[in-house]
């Protein structure tokens, strides 16, 4: 179980919102920064703020130290077999993008599938998209059960020997549904198919091990798991990487420089042209750190409890739909909502008034909207910091918000 006073490492958990302590139930957007993080950031810049991999004084060999072992921490983290199957990113977009353009463009032809699903954030769709209008492929979809789930069947009727990629979330940042990425892993094998995960929502939450899954690319993001903004992962099979060619092209990655000619550096350098985000790989890394202090498997329980606790307050609201799974054993720690008759902005505003964050908006998923026919929804979504006092908050804010609307209509 998470200690209670864990709160106590995010200093922006200690301020008022609208005259209320503030709920902060948004973290499926990004998560809060620990004092661990913030302290790591800073110290780089006071102690060692550098460039890496070029000079040869000490505050060179510093940084890359830094940069390199946050590397180090990340393999460990998802159980990589090497760093150099980690490459550092913008974030999960640009790591999914470096798939779609660079092995998609060389693997992928006219007539070829590419497999995804209709819970996909839209960068883990508009990348296949885009690859498929390309290269005249067919961007299919699997369907989803009534509750936003998905059948194995249906996987396998929908993957076939002219699939070359198939790309899904390891948890819906909506619906919250929690992928059997192993078993669709080993059905695109079978067909020849690489399987790439957008682990955006799944990383931060439970334990990911690449070796386990068989997974070919996984990607994430720093700053969904109290890492900062702007650094994310594409991690990759070594063999699969080494035959991709690099999308950005500068200093960093280069070996030999001609004026006709040029060769790039070995893995994982090739595929972070120009000066890397050294304070955000040190940032990640103690991101790393801190969470596997707590553990990966009391994090996944602790989101799992919460999310019942959730899911039982807030149907006693009547008028208020839940989206996804009703099981918390099959979803991660977030729950979508509408309230009949509100739109999902009035009730975040209303929300706000009371200091509570939550997300609200079609959540860069719009297919799924139309999939679970709302243009919009709000999301609450929880992570170590929030506890059932944070819920109970909730549920008075969102009865609150009933009766409000409710007068106002009469």
């Amino acid at each position: 179980m998470i200690k209670d006073d864990i709160r106590s490492y995010f200093p922006i958990l200690n301020q008022e919102i609208n005259g209320h302590p503030l709920v902060y139930l948004d973290s499926a957007a990004t998560s809060q920064k620990p004092i661990q993080v913030i302290e790591a950031i800073k110290n780089y810049y006071e102690f060692e703020n550098s460039n890496v991999h070029r000079g040869v004084h000490t505050l060179g060999n510093r940084a890359t130290d830094s940069y390199e072992g946050a590397r180090e921490k990340i393999r460990k983290f998802i159980n990589a077999n090497s760093t150099e199957e980690i490459i550092f990113t913008r974030g999960t977009t640009t790591a999914l993008n470096i798939v779609a353009q660079s092995y998609g463009r060389t693997h992928v032809g006219e007539g070829d599938e590419i497999v995804i699903t209709y819970m996909e954030h839209h960068s883990n769709l508009i990348p296949w998209q885009q690859l498929a209008k390309e290269k005249g492929a067919t961007l299919k979809y699997i369907d989803l059960e009534s509750d936003g789930t998905l059948s194995l069947d249906k996987v396998r009727a929908t993957i076939t020997a002219k699939t070359k990629i198939v790309s899904m979330a390891y948890a819906s940042n909506v619906l919250g549904t929690i992928n059997p990425i192993k078993e669709i892993t080993a059905i695109a094998h079978e067909h020849g198919a690489v399987m790439v995960v957008d682990g955006a929502q799944g990383v931060p939450h439970f334990k990911t091990d690449v070796q386990d899954l068989d997974c070919d690319f996984l990607a994430f993001s720093g700053h969904k798991m109290c890492g900062p903004t702007g650094i994310g992962v594409l991690y990759g099979k070594k063999a699969l990487l080494e035959n991709m060619e690099p999308v950005e092209f500068g200093g960093e990655m280069i070996d030999f420089v001609g004026l006709y000619e040029s060769t790039w550096k070995e893995l994982p350098w090739k595929f972070e042209g120009g000066t890397p985000i050294i304070a955000g790989a040190i940032g990640l890394g103690a991101a790393i750190d801190f969470l596997q202090e707590i553990g990966m498997d009391t994090i996944e329980k602790h989101e799992h409890d919460l999310s019942r606790y959730a899911i039982d307050q807030m149907q006693t609201i009547k008028g208020l739909s839940i989206y996804g799974p009703q099981d918390p054993a099959k979803r991660s720690g977030l729950v979508t909502f509408n309230l009949d008759d509100v739109h999902p902005h009035d009730v975040a505003t209303v929300l706000d008034m009371n200091g509570i964050a939550v997300r609200a908006g079609h959540h860069c998923a719009q297919p799924l909207m139309k999939w679970l026919q709302c243009t919009a929804t709000a999301r609450a979504s929880f992570y170590i910091y929030n506890n059932e006092e944070d819920i109970d908050r909730l549920v008075a804010g969102l009865r609150t918000a009933k009766e409000y609307f409710a007068d106002v209509f009469e």
